[in-house]
């Protein structure tokens, strides 16, 4: 009767407990929360007991049985409602077959599916809405709908504009005034046109030759057909001929394969390269080398090799002399694949520590290094200076203002000229600076800054203020001639003559700093309005050729003090400079030779109200203008 109130059967019970006390037991009880009874084994030589549920007959004289109820007053466990299954899928734990990873894949089969089910029916709804509305009611556009955990928006797509079957094009240079012409009359026409500037794609230029007879630009073609320059355009203008022209264009046929064709984007134009000597040599020792971190001077020094090792690998792969390979390692120390770790001699033989280039510290920052060292002959720093010039003053007149004072980096960063002159870029890795001469150095230097700047506005971005700027102009460098150069350093370390920052205490290089060699040696004041910062208030932006640099240097600043840098107030007897005056007084002397200097550049009015105010006897006061650090967008 104590077994039925307790809800237990037993049988045999006595060879049970014969059992329990002649052998030792070993029982196991996981809980099963599945079902809220108990499975209870209990092992030993002779005995088994098992509990099932709904009770089972022992399969033995040998096997006891014992079936578990729960507690009446025990809430019975309920499987979670979102993974309830029928029975015809229910899945065992126990099923040596089970994997958890085809669950997953089979609930996600059941959700595509009806994700895909979900979307069939409301494009099916939408048509036979779209049917309906037929007869003149306005058509219901769903715009968005949403799904269990997924959102989904329909954009109408915009119908496509009309545009002309035919293409004009023309064939242009950078800084051409006659190019400048025909580009902003199309623009003004509104006229979509197809621009080719042989500066930025020179494969291009033996295709106007052989089209023209001659490589002068601007070179205009109304599909195939030739109209001429500058001057044929305006003839045609002015004889009411161009809107006929047009006019036969739009109505016409799609422009055929004898017109010229659009510039291929993406591909670069591929000038005749040749090797550098000392690759080979190079790619030989940089497999050889034993390159690894070594304690040096109190450091850890990384990524470097003796110059005694250098010597001893040149020895066993070239089989050359000693004196041969110290002239090797010297080559190359001279082309800027391997450097002194400490900044010392091109090359000795000994234990003096030296680098790759590609693994110099200040690699990671320099945005002109692409994983690799330019293996390249380097080119000539004068025709480096050239290029970049012809393809930045090409992305100015694309999309810049006319007056420079506003720039577009959005359509500058997604254009064919700005991907081809960051590839240039790489090519000022191993260049020779110390060829320049001071004219050549100081344009080359203005350019470079002017274009490094566009750059970090496309890639890292413009913060507003003289302090959050500190980064922009320190962070963001170029790999040039084996050195890293910031925009700090190429305005004060070089075009400054090493002379200190604004609020700063030492000078950009120190004494034996090899960027040193190619600071300009006489500093001239006019830089300050050839360097456009991006910002509204800085000079607008242009780059120089070296043989007119000086003067092109004198029209910024005119161009600079017509703009706004300069305002007198005559009754306060008050100059308004720019701040540039106060930032670097040291480069224009006191505030009495400034306002001299200053009347060199200034137009015939404003010259005539400074040169009152200084010639009497009444005190001249200089106040500065505050500074608008906005980007010139």
């Amino acid at each position: 009767m104590g077994s039925e109130e307790s809800g237990t059967e037993i049988q045999n019970p006595t060879h049970t407990q014969t059992q329990q006390h002649s052998n030792p037991t070993n029982v196991s009880s996981p809980e099963n929360h599945a079902n809220g009874y108990q499975h209870v084994t209990a092992n030993n030589n002779d005995t088994e007991i098992t509990s099932h549920h709904g009770g089972e007959h022992a399969q033995s004289d040998r096997q006891v049985t014992l079936v578990v109820h729960p507690h009446s007053l025990l809430p019975m466990p309920v499987p979670p409602q979102s993974f309830k299954v029928s029975h015809n899928d229910v899945v065992s734990l126990n099923d040596s077959n089970f994997s958890v990873g085809s669950f997953l894949r089979q609930r996600s089969s059941d959700l595509s599916a009806a994700i895909v089910k979900r979307v069939s029916s409301l494009r099916q709804s939408m048509e036979e809405n779209n049917d309906n509305d037929i007869d003149g009611e306005e058509n219901r556009e769903v715009t968005e709908f949403n799904l269990s955990g997924v959102k989904v928006t329909v954009t109408p797509k915009p119908e496509k504009e009309t545009s002309i079957k035919g293409r004009i094009s023309f064939f242009s240079k950078s800084n051409c005034r006659d190019c400048t012409a025909v580009r902003r009359f199309f623009k003004e026409k509104g006229i979509k046109y197809v621009e080719i500037n042989v500066d930025v794609f020179g494969e291009r230029e033996r295709e106007l030759r052989e089209r023209t007879g001659s490589g002068s630009v601007p070179q205009i073609f109304f599909n195939e057909k030739l109209i001429g320059g500058l001057v044929a355009l305006n003839s045609l203008r002015n004889s009411g001929e161009f809107d006929r022209r047009v006019a036969e264009i739009v109505a016409g046929k799609v422009a055929g394969g004898d017109a010229p064709a659009p510039p291929v984007f993406g591909f670069d134009y591929v000038e005749e390269e040749r090797a550098d000597e000392m690759v080979g040599v190079a790619r030989v020792l940089r497999l050889r080398l034993p390159i690894q971190d070594r304690l040096r001077r109190m450091k850890m020094v990384k990524n470097c090799f003796e110059g005694n090792e250098l010597v001893e690998a040149l020895l066993q792969h070239f089989h050359c002399s000693r004196n041969e390979a110290v002239d090797i390692g010297k080559q190359l120390s001279k082309k800027h694949f391997i450097h002194h770790v400490f900044g010392g001699n091109d090359f000795e033989e000994g234990n003096h520590l030296y680098r790759f280039l590609e693994h110099e510290p200040f690699i990671p920052r320099c945005f002109n290094f692409r994983g690799t060292t330019n293996d390249t002959e380097p080119k000539t720093a004068d025709s480096i200076c050239a290029r970049l010039t012809k393809i930045m003053s090409a992305i100015l007149e694309s999309y810049a203002s006319d007056d420079r004072q506003h720039v577009d980096y959005e359509a500058i960063s997604r254009s064919e000229e700005f991907r081809r002159y960051v590839n240039l870029t790489q090519d000022l890795q191993r260049v020779n600076l110390l060829e320049l001469s001071e004219n050549e150095k100081l344009a080359f230097f203005l350019n470079l800054y002017n274009a490094m700047v566009i750059h970090a506005v496309i890639s890292v971005g413009c913060q507003e203020g003289v302090i959050d700027r500190r980064s922009f102009l320190s962070d963001f460098q170029y790999l040039v001639g084996g050195h890293p150069y910031s925009l700090n350093l190429i305005k004060n370390g070089i075009l400054r003559c090493n002379r200190r920052s604004p609020y700063s205490l030492v000078k950009p290089f120190s004494t034996r700093d090899k960027r040193l060699e190619v600071a300009l040696i006489k500093l001239n004041p006019l830089l300050h309005f050839g360097l456009c910062n991006g910002t509204k208030s800085s000079p607008n932006v242009r780059f120089f050729t070296p043989h007119r640099v000086v003067d092109e240097l004198r029209g910024a600043a005119r161009e600079f003090f017509e703009k706004d840098g300069i305002e007198v107030d005559l009754e306060k007897r008050t100059v308004y400079l720019t701040r540039i005056f106060k930032w670097f007084s040291g480069d224009f002397g006191q505030e009495k030779e400034i306002l001299l200097w200053i009347i060199n550049y200034l137009d015939p009015n404003k010259a005539g109200l400074v040169t009152h105010l200084m010639g009497d006897s009444g005190p001249v006061h200089i106040s500065y203008q505050n500074y608008d650090w906005s980007i010139n967008s």
